[in-house]
């Protein structure tokens, strides 16, 4: 697809499998006003979208495909990284892998003395409004893989990126527990769908 494709010209492409150009163009109007965005529309739970009237099991595979095939090439373009140097490339990696899930994710990209990355790795799922995260078990595994830095993430399903006040004292709780082993956390990122946030630029990491 040419640069400045629509969401919906996006997916008409997905759904090419339903044959009727008119009941292909009706689905997609559906889609897109229950969910906003053809990224919305291609990150939905598989249950929601079995709620859309005219799209079938096909097509629903189809849009679940092009999901995983997203976080699939964000997860090598990462790893294909030599350092991980580079706030924006991580902003994107979380914003296709977390933003749209409807549950918090926790995660941690865990790093080597030459901010080279170790593992990404999802910690703890919690609820829509809070994950469960304890600084012992960050650093047990930080220690395991014998990271050096940390650059921890998490998703805020509302959509809306602004760290709360629980935000901040977890992230400086991780931090204090990381500076006893000599661990350094770079930066706590969250991302929703509409924006995205890092609490080091915000000058809310001690």
């Amino acid at each position: 697809m040419a640069e400045g494709t629509s969401d919906s010209e996006m997916l008409e492409s997905v759904l090419s499998g339903i044959k009727s150009k008119k009941r292909r163009n009706e689905v997609v109007k559906r889609l897109l006003s229950r969910f906003g965005s053809y990224s919305d529309a291609v990150c939905a739970h598989v249950d929601r979208l079995r709620e859309v009237e005219g799209l079938d099991d096909k097509s629903i595979s189809a849009l679940k495909a092009v999901e995983r095939s997203a976080k699939f090439l964000a997860r090598a373009t990462l790893f294909s990284r030599k350092k991980m140097d580079s706030l924006y490339t991580v902003i994107e990696y979380c914003n296709t892998v977390m933003a749209h899930e409807d549950r918090e994710q926790f995660r941690a990209l865990f790093l080597d003395n030459q901010n080279g990355l170790i593992a990404d790795e999802v910690l703890s799922v919690g609820t829509v409004d809070q994950t469960p995260v304890y600084p012992r078990e960050v650093l047990r595994r930080a220690l395991e893989l014998g990271a050096s830095g940390l650059i921890l993430a998490h998703n805020h399903p509302s959509g809306d990126p602004t760290p709360s006040t629980a935000d901040i004292y977890r992230t400086n709780e991780i931090v204090a527990a990381a500076k006893i082993f000599g661990i350094g956390v770079h930066d706590h990122v969250i991302v929703g769908r509409h924006g995205h946030a890092s609490l080091r630029g915000l000058g809310f990491m001690s």
